[in-house]
């Protein structure tokens, strides 16, 4: 069997929901600045994704961009993953997402969802094995990343079956 990884990452710091409509909100300074940095850490990490699965709303467009010059500078000739912009990751819920990843090629060994909140934190709290949970509360902060892993096919991917090896929160 081939380990599997799976990268959450809630989309960087965004205007205040009144300054446009909710789907065209845009990342603030601060969040570009997040999302660079976010991008840095998944470099110094060498967690390059193969698969990007991202929501189409403007804000996670903007962190994807601002993670994926980040990654590129942190791994010069590196290569350019295959981007889907998918609609149920900004009006669906966890379910949506598990959907989408029992879909992954087996190809692809890491794979980055960029979404929104409360679904991201669901999904990754879902994933951890009984196990491993402890009462561990994933609450995911703007920039901030989940890394889960599992032996076995995407397709294979059900709650309770990636183990939690690391968070994040990319502050710049």
């Amino acid at each position: 069997m081939t380990a599997r990884t799976l990268v959450i990452l809630r989309h960087a710091k965004a205007e205040t929901p009144d300054a446009r409509p909710d789907f065209d909100r845009r990342l603030t300074t601060a969040g570009q600045t997040d999302a660079d940095a976010a991008g840095a850490w998944l470099a110094d990490g060498s967690l390059h994704p193969d698969l990007v699965l991202c929501s189409p709303a403007t804000r996670t467009r903007q962190t994807w961009q601002g993670v994926s010059i980040a990654m590129a500078q942190g791994r010069p000739g590196g290569g350019t993953p295959e981007v889907h912009y998918e609609q149920s990751l900004y009006d669906g819920g966890p379910t949506e997402v598990f959907d989408l990843l029992r879909k992954v090629p087996e190809s692809a060994r890491t794979v980055l969802v960029v979404g929104h909140n409360p679904t991201v934190s669901a999904v990754s709290l879902l994933m951890i094995p009984d196990e491993q949970y402890d009462g561990v509360e994933v609450v995911l902060k703007t920039a901030g990343l989940a890394v889960h892993r599992a032996e076995g096919s995407w397709a294979s991917t059900e709650p309770r079956s990636m183990r939690l090896l690391e968070r994040h929160t990319a502050r710049g």
